[in-house]
């Protein structure tokens, strides 16, 4: 009788298998530590356990940069074209783009720093490895031309790999026209700020991040034109430990100073105040102004 008989019922699971999506975890590239992705997001991108600067995405660099609810782009319309018929470099333009999104090698923005209108470049390493064409050219003449006219400084933050070969002379041509743009701003006493990255080499070092008023260089950032190897072979000679790393040009007097990523709104704040002569009280520029 079913009074004395126990039926089975099949077992229920004590908790529910939950399925982890694949990018909740990242690791550090330096000490492989593994942590959870919006734990590195929280903290700007860098390793709390070595603290390793690791690359950080255009969009998201300038928005810890900028005042919240002030950052307007500029050229976002311009678009990378194949004016050399290189092979290959449509589908590769087009796959940048699909993983970078749209705003090529450069990002160019406006807005305000703790109060302070500027003009703010920052290089995507994502598009095409940061490499440097007529865009990018164009994107920091045309941030560096608004400068002009409205007095606001200018900042640039580089991540390159140099030149883009695709495009040729035209790209070296971009190292020429973005000097000319700054040698400008110096002439008006418009302060300029160059902030590098790891890496900032090739063209992109010979031209406008080398150029600033103020140069500064986030920790471990490998900074040069060449890459050591091949200096190496040129000098046939060993080179010095740490040789183009931030901390290395710090000590050769070609970096200003090396600034860890969280201090580094403050720092610039703090330097264009004191090279415009604008004390912190004086922040009351309205969002018109960018």
């Amino acid at each position: 009788m079913a009074w004395f008989r126990k039926e089975k019922k099949p077992r229920q699971p004590l908790r529910e298998r939950l399925e982890i999506p694949r990018d909740t975890w990242e690791k550090c590239e330096a000490c492989d530590h593994t942590d959870i992705r919006d734990k590195f997001l929280r903290n700007l991108n860098v390793c709390p356990a070595c603290d390793y600067h690791r690359r950080l995405r255009a969009f998201d660099y300038a928005s810890f940069l900028l005042d919240e609810g002030t950052m307007l782009e500029v050229g976002g319309e311009l678009r990378s074209v194949d004016p050399l018929g290189f092979p290959d470099y449509p589908s590769r333009l087009k796959k940048a783009l699909t993983n970078a999104g749209d705003t090529d090698a450069i990002l160019t923005v406006t807005g305000q720093l703790e109060g302070m209108p500027v003009g703010i470049g920052i290089m995507d390493f994502a598009f095409m490895g940061g490499s440097m064409g007529s865009v990018v050219g164009e994107k920091i003449a045309r941030l560096g031309q608004r400068s002009l006219e409205k007095k606001h400084p200018l900042v640039v933050v580089s991540a390159s790999g140099g030149a883009r070969m695709q495009e040729g002379i035209l790209s070296l041509m971009q190292m020429a026209k973005t000097s000319a743009v700054l040698s400008q701003l110096a002439e008006r006493r418009i302060p300029y700020i160059s902030v590098l990255t790891n890496p900032t080499t090739g063209g992109v070092s010979a031209s406008f991040a080398m150029l600033g008023d103020a140069i500064i260089a986030e920790p471990g950032a490998v900074i040069g034109f060449a890459g050591p190897r091949v200096i190496k072979q040129t000098l046939g000679q060993d080179l010095p430990e740490g040789f183009q790393t931030a901390e290395f040009l710090l000590e050769k007097g070609m970096v200003d100073r090396v600034v860890h990523r969280k201090e580094l709104k403050g720092t610039l704040s703090r330097l264009l105040r004191h090279m415009t002569g604008k004390p912190a009280a004086a922040a009351g520029y309205s969002q018109q102004e960018t």
